[in-house]
């Protein structure tokens, strides 16, 4: 038996040594989104001290222990005017929580995000925040740090493509420069931001999250920021009971997307601009400070009160309803800030209410579940919410507790809301995004899968008159045919184009199709090729089929054509169905098509 022979311009992957070039750039931007990220934490604390304290230091206080009572309520009502003024005269783009936005750049912006983006972003989300804001600062560092790679790759001769992964690897530093979790930052990268997952993308933006999580350690900033721990029985009943907990976050997450949005369009129908919106959305952050001071900013001690089970079940009910309220009515009246700590601790606060009617589990571990589950399900990004969860808190026993509550949030969340939080704001403004990413068919079906076998010909010895009477007759099917010689190998194709050129050309009618053919060289397919590698060759050639002869012989053996292509890429989409082991008479070896 002869040897197949292989096509060794082939390969698992399509990345060449430039990653390394990349790769090096992305060491800086991870430096630089560092660097960022630590400003904006200073800065919210400068900010907050500022607001409530009335000092101009960079100490930690807590927000609830300011002195000054129902006077407060203007506080996050002047910090969102500030913000309204800085969208409008300054950059729009600083609305909202930041993510949305780092997607309509890499999606229709080319990757290319502007300086002013990265210098208001951080500054307006500090204000909002530091004024008591219920918002996290991950979506702006994200956007910081995704300004800040993409402002680097502006700079150099680079791809849209290799833009595209620097600005990720921006995101991805400043991720893990806030929270400590490398590994997670580097699923959100995948399954949010980058489209596609290939070697030249994956490792800059690996290179980056690592960078930026050896370089946070000599700033001594905590390796694990909310550290637990819990006791994990593995079972069938626990199983259950995780994926209970998991569907519960799920409709959560739709709750949470729906009460953003049905507020901002209740927002839209004022008559007045939209500048004024945010100091509206911050009169009902006031309120809610005066109701329940721990819903005001981030309130990551919120997160360890939770996970260390030390709220009750009616303080955590106050705690989740007043911020999941404020955060709702704030974001959607367009002010800046996060939403992956706000998300946090709603779905903390809510396993922490789940408790009471749940099976008896170590302290914090029904918060621990919700609250990785309710990201999963509001981001839809079940890896990085399990991987998140996990980085931190460092609960590596809890890991399968955490991947079935997150997955099982995250099919609740698909089936029951048609958008994100994140892609539905891209919607709004006319953007469809698809978040299924899969290999192409062209990359993985060969021609012989999907050409047509009992090919229709005409022979060399046809003459123009005749070829030109045959296109035109109403029994003709399609407007394209092989001519072939008496060997059926291949001489070329003929077309009505084709016919009118060599009328044109002056050539005799009595000439044969073989003589106005010779001495070209006709663009024919193997069955074995992939049908990325024809594509490629039919667009170079301009022309829409092909000929497909064995390679032994150059014997005709099909004929494939666009319609062919694209039904291959159709099929790929699921909506043919075999049974190959059919119950009934229908049944049979070679499967049942189900319809």
């Amino acid at each position: 038996m002869k040897p197949i022979e292989i096509d060794r311009t082939l390969g698992d992957f399509t990345t060449s040594p430039r990653v390394l070039f990349v790769a090096t750039i992305a060491v800086f931007i991870a430096s630089a989104s560092v660097a960022a990220g630590v400003g904006l934490l200073a800065l919210i604390r400068l900010c907050t001290n500022i607001s409530y304290f009335g000092e101009l230091s960079f100490t930690p206080h807590t927000i609830g222990q300011n002195p000054l009572g129902w006077s407060s309520i203007l506080i996050p009502m002047t910090g969102a005017l500030i913000i309204g003024f800085m969208a409008r005269y300054g950059s729009e783009k600083i609305r909202g929580h930041g993510i949305p936005e780092a997607l309509e750049a890499i999606l229709l912006g080319r990757s290319r995000l502007s300086p002013k983006v990265a210098v208001l972003k951080p500054i307006s989300s500090a204000i909002s925040i530091g004024t008591g804001g219920p918002f996290g600062a991950e979506g702006p560092i994200i956007m910081t740090g995704g300004a800040l790679g993409s402002l680097i790759a502006q700079m150099l001769p680079v791809s849209d493509n290799e833009r595209k992964t620097l600005l990720v690897a921006g995101a991805a530093a400043g991720m893990t420069t806030v929270f400590g979790t490398p590994i997670a930052a580097v699923m959100l990268a995948v399954e949010l931001l980058l489209f596609e997952w290939a070697p030249r993308s994956f490792i800059p933006v690996a290179v980056a999250a690592a960078v930026a999580a050896v370089e946070r350690t000599y700033l001594h900033m905590p390796s694990t920021l909310f550290p637990f721990s819990a006791d994990v029985q593995i079972s069938i009943t626990g199983l259950l009971i995780w994926v209970t907990a998991g569907a519960i976050a799920g409709l959560l997450s739709g709750c949470l997307t729906k009460l953003v949005y049905t507020t901002e369009d209740l927002f839209s129908k004022l008559p007045i601009h939209w500048m004024w919106w945010p100091m509206i959305g911050g009169l009902f952050v006031g309120i809610g400070g005066i109701i329940d001071p721990r819903a005001l900013s981030v309130g990551y001690d919120n997160i360890d009160h939770l996970l260390k089970g030390d709220l009750s079940t009616m303080s955590a009910v106050s705690l989740m309803l007043v911020k999941m309220t404020i955060w709702g009515i704030a974001l959607g009246s367009g002010t800046s800030g996060g939403v992956l700590a706000p998300l946090l601790i709603i779905g903390g606060a809510t396993g922490m209410v789940l408790t009471a009617v749940m099976p008896t589990a170590s302290a914090g571990f029904w918060p621990f579940l919700v609250m990785a589950a309710t990201m999963s399900g509001t981001m839809r990004v079940p890896l990085t919410a399990t991987f998140f969860a996990v980085e931190l808190t460092g609960a590596m026993n809890c890991f399968l507790p955490v991947m079935a509550a997150c997955v099982t949030a995250y099919c609740v969340a698909i089936l029951t809301t048609r958008r994100s939080i994140l892609t539905e704001r891209l919607a709004r403004r006319g953007h469809h995004i698809v978040c299924e990413y899969h290999v192409s068919a062209f990359a993985t079906t060969r021609v012989g899968d999907v050409m047509t076998q009992n090919v229709q010909v005409v022979p060399g010895s046809m003459t123009l008159r005749e070829a030109a009477a045959f296109l035109v007759d109403p029994s003709t099917t399609h407007p394209t045919f092989p001519v072939v010689d008496r060997q059926m190998r291949v001489l070329g194709i003929i077309d009505p184009p084709a016919i009118i050129r060599w009328r044109r050309q002056g050539h005799s009618r009595t000439v044969t199709l073989a003589q106005l053919l010779d001495g070209t060289k006709p663009t024919i397919a193997h069955p074995d090729e992939h049908l990325g590698v024809v594509v490629e060759r039919m667009n170079s050639a301009n022309i829409a089929h092909l000929s497909v002869v064995d390679k032994q012989d150059g014997r005709l053996v099909g004929y494939v054509s666009w319609k062919d292509m694209i039904g291959s890429q159709a099929n790929t989409h699921g909506e043919r169905r075999t049974a190959f082991f059919g119950l009934g008479k229908r049944g049979s070896r070679e499967g049942r098509i189900l319809r």
